[in-house]
């Protein structure tokens, strides 16, 4: 009972189990790889704004996996990230969709606008 009240309020002790497993695998990359699992994990932290707890911890167990393979395989770093690793990262947040911190702001910022502008209809010639 107490771990489920716990839960609702810090969140899943699993996800946190897991995200800490992750980031130890990461921690245990020999370099360049570990160098570069972390400064993605950092960019996504701020770029990716992710606010579903499973969605996040998919996302990083999936991440610390790709390291994981690619220091296995002795693929450069450039191979898997390409001339740009801000794209890399974007991209790769991206396909874990889920709702982030910034859908919330939107929808609040259209839903102000639109009571704010009231009948003023919504074209040019309204």
């Amino acid at each position: 009972m107490a771990a489920k009240w716990i839960e609702a309020l810090t969140g899943s002790l699993e996800q946190k189990k897991q995200y800490k497993q992750s980031m130890a695998r990461i921690e245990a990359l020999p370099e360049p790889y570990r160098s570069s699992a972390k400064a993605f994990n950092r960019y996504f932290m701020y770029y990716g704004g992710i606010t579903d707890g499973d969605a996040l911890t998919t996302m990083i167990v999936d991440h610390a996996d790709l390291w994981e393979r690619a220091a296995v395989d002795a693929t450069p770093v450039r191979a898997i990230v390409g001339e740009d690793p801000v794209e890399f990262a974007e991209t790769f947040a991206q396909a874990y969709s889920a709702t982030r911190w910034i859908d919330k702001e939107r929808a609040r910022l259209t839903k102000a606008i639109d009571a704010a502008a009231g009948g003023e209809g919504t074209g040019p010639d309204a």
